[in-house]
């Protein structure tokens, strides 16, 4: 493996990449189980935006425990379908979550525009480092399911993505943060908290991107980049 503080390359920057919808796709096959739970729940007269606001506050209060993934939204859609219909998920809705959970951790990868022809060539000039959160099973296994690991020269799955996580890293790694760039969609646990640690972003926006992952950009004061795709960072870099 080679070491986080540069390897000698050409333009020798330290990219942190986000994996979920920077990488691939994965917002968008949560979004379609919601979908699908909705109509499980057989409640007409609740609206899907109502159920979503239901769900977003049992995601908003379980996250700091539970984490996210896979996994952490089976137990969230369990919750909301209990408060919903005042009782325990029945056979019906239990069978829907079990299956649904099974579909997500094992989907197959599907890579964003330009993700396959674009690292090839970042790793070949910078150190990338794929910084990721969730949980570390299930996202060691969409690195690998992916084969994009072998571009990387470290992954990390952190438990939360925030300013403090990123002055963490750069401490733990002995990095040079006027030479760290972080890569991702979300405006929440990629830009901000980046620009906050006193790094670089670039911001990729996704169309499907989580809901509790938008929030205004920070003011980057020159060291915000924003592209339209993943491929546009052979412009730069």
């Amino acid at each position: 493996m080679r070491r986080a503080q540069g390897s000698g390359k050409a333009g020798d920057q330290i990219l942190l990449v986000d994996a979920d919808d920077t990488l691939w796709e994965n917002n968008i096959y949560f979004e379609e189980v919601f979908e699908d739970f909705v109509r499980v729940l057989r409640r007409p007269e609740l609206t899907p935006p109502e159920i979503r606001a239901v769900l977003d506050e049992i995601e908003l209060a379980n996250r700091a425990i539970q984490g996210y993934g896979a996994v952490s939204f089976a137990r969230n859609l369990r919750e909301c379908c209990e408060r919903i219909q005042g009782r325990p998920p029945d056979p019906e809705e239990e069978r829907f979550i079990r299956r649904a959970t099974e579909r997500l951790l094992n989907h197959p990868i599907e890579l964003r525009p330009g993700v396959a022809e674009t690292l090839p060539y970042l790793a070949a000039r910078h150190t990338l480092i794929l910084f990721t959160k969730g949980h570390p099973d299930e996202q060691q296994s969409k690195v690998e399911r992916s084969g994009l690991g072998r571009y990387f020269d470290r992954t990390a799955v952190v438990r939360e993505k925030d300013a403090p996580t990123y002055r963490r890293m750069v401490s733990e790694l002995a990095l040079d943060p006027a030479r760290v760039w972080m890569v991702g969609n979300s405006p929440k646990s990629d830009v901000n908290p980046a620009l906050e640690a006193g790094l670089r972003a670039i911001y990729i926006p996704h169309p499907r991107t989580w809901s509790l992952e938008q929030e205004p950009i920070r003011d980057g004061r020159g060291r915000l980049l924003v592209l339209a795709s993943f491929a546009d960072l052979r412009r730069y870099f």
